[in-house]
Order: C-alpha cells, then structure tokens, then sequence
C-alpha cells in the first residue's frame, strides 16, 4: 500500500512507520518543516494546508498527530495546545481528502483516538457502543473525532483509533514510572480498584496494521487489551517486573499536587473493551499485564565481547 502519515515523528508513529515499511508498504509522512529527503511532504494543519497532490492516489491515511496528553501540566493554555493539534490537523487532512476527485481519494483514514474518550466508566465495561463520557479528556476525543466527518462524508472508510496507553518500557505510560519502581517506592493510585485501559506496543502496532488491510472495518475501535485490569494488579506486574516490592499507597491528592488536574485522569476507572477487535478476529501477543509488563521490562541481551 501507499500511506500518507502524519504524526509519523512520535513515539508510536515511528514504530507504526517502521514496521509498515519493513513489511513493504510505501510510507510518506508529512511534516511540518521543509521536506529534506524523498517520502517527506510538507504542510501547515495550523493554517489548514495541505497539497492535493500529496494525498491522491493514496491507498491509506493515518493520523496520529496531536500534542503529548502528560508532557506539560494541563494549563488553560496546554489544554488549547491538545485541542488544535489535534483538530486542526485531523480537519486538514479530512477536508483534503473531501477536496479530491473521487478517483484519487483515499480509500481509508486510520484517526488516532483516546480510551479515554468513555470518561469514568466504574465496574462497566465500555465497548464502541457504550456513550462518551464528560472529563477534559472525553470531550477531547469527541471534538478530535468529529473532525474526521468530511473524510467520512466524502466515502472514505474512516477507523477511529481509539488508544490506550501503551506497554512499552520508553513509552510514556512506563518510562516515567521505571525508576520509582526500580527503587522499591513505586505504588498502586489510592486504593488501587480502579480500572485501567492499556495495550502492549507489540498489539498496538499489529491492530493498526490489521485494521489498514480489513475493508469490511469501519467506526470507532478500542485499541485496548483483550483483558483488563485494575490499578492494583498493574502496580503488582510492573514491581514483579523489575523485581522489586511495591506496597507503597499513592494518595489522590498527593498526585493532584504533582501533576494537576491530569490526576484526575488517573484515578477514574476506564474498563474499556475491545469488542469490535474481537469481533473481526485480531489476535493479541499479550493479553495479559504480566506477560505484557515482563515482556516489555525485559533486560536487553548482553552483547558479545
């Protein structure tokens, strides 16, 4: 396939594009700077452009675009930071592809979403079905994704990616983590009930390359794990990981001085599930946090001498 990319310079972008490219597939990703090397197209989702010309013919966009969600305290200003990169860049693109003539459209859009999108879901699991929910982030998503209507509109088949935060040891669910865990003082959030959405970055990457190849998938798509788990059987897989004890308790408003009103992300229960991947048959590596912690916590091999 040919795929346009934007968002192809982040964390999961640039293993998404690694991996499409090694099985064969032609990556061209978009950039906000001038192009420097072949496969690079420039453009200006803060000003709505983009060429025509760099979407034709293309058998798949994938955006995943968007500003850090825990890279800076969520300000009145950050949170306006969230919002336009992700609006504008997922509008760019979807009015774009509208603007086309319908023998070059592309035939699908891959649009990054959050699980979070289901806000505080208690002991309920949340399928595609079930009604977003009313934080920061719930109303975020709901803005994020109704930008992808024009591509939709148009025909094109649009899946809404709606991601979980990603097992991986330099993802940012884990990496900020590792240390405290590392030094016996990592912890459960409260009393440690509390669901939480995740996926391993094996599954992550292999639902999205999955999804490019089934026509018949359309509409939201929780990319989450095939079993859930709650706060507490996390914060036991991660210190069973790195060896080390994990009986500390971390305080609700302890991490709201921390971190601000992110906390409150972290402390709702998401039990969300993945029912349309269940549904087409998409089989994960890791289904389990801890064979989804001790796989992506594995020391690197020693290399020979």
């Amino acid at each position: 396939m040919r795929i346009v990319m934007a968002g192809a310079s982040g964390f999961l972008g640039t293993r998404l594009a690694g991996q499409l490219s090694r099985h064969g597939h032609e990556i061209t990703t978009l950039v906000r700077r001038p192009a420097q090397r072949t496969g690079e197209v420039t453009w200006d989702p803060a000003q709505g452009r983009l060429d025509l010309a760099a979407l034709a013919g293309a058998d798949a966009v994938i955006n995943l675009a968007g500003a850090g969600i825990g890279d800076h305290r969520w300000t009145t200003r950050y949170k306006n930071v969230l919002r336009t990169s992700r609006v504008d860049t997922t509008d760019t693109i979807s009015r774009t592809i509208r603007q086309l003539p319908e023998d070059e459209r592309p035939k699908a859009l891959l649009q990054a979403s959050g699980a979070g999108c289901y806000g505080d879901t208690g002991d309920r699991e949340a399928g595609e079905d079930a009604p977003l929910g009313t934080t920061f982030l719930a109303d975020l998503c709901r803005v994020w994704e109704a930008a992808a209507r024009p591509a939709e509109d148009a025909g094109a088949r649009v899946v809404l990616l709606r991601t979980a935060p990603t097992i991986d040891a330099s993802g940012s669910l884990l990496k900020p983590l590792l240390l405290p865990f590392k030094m016996g003082v990592g912890g459960r959030i409260g009393g440690g009930k509390q669901w939480m959405a995740w996926i391993a970055l094996t599954d992550w990457l292999n639902a999205v390359e999955f999804l490019l190849e089934r026509e018949d998938v359309a509409g939201p798509v929780n990319l989450v794990s095939a079993e859930q788990c709650t706060n507490a059987a996390f914060t036991r897989a991660f210190a069973k990981a790195v060896h080390r004890p994990a009986l500390l308790s971390i305080p609700g408003p302890a991490l709201d001085l921390v971190i601000g009103e992110l906390a409150g992300e972290m402390q709702i229960s998401q039990r969300v599930v993945p029912g349309v991947l269940k549904a087409a048959g998409f089989t994960w590596a890791y289904p389990e946090i801890e064979a989804a912690m001790a796989a992506a916590l594995r020391p690197e091999p020693a290399m020979a001498p």
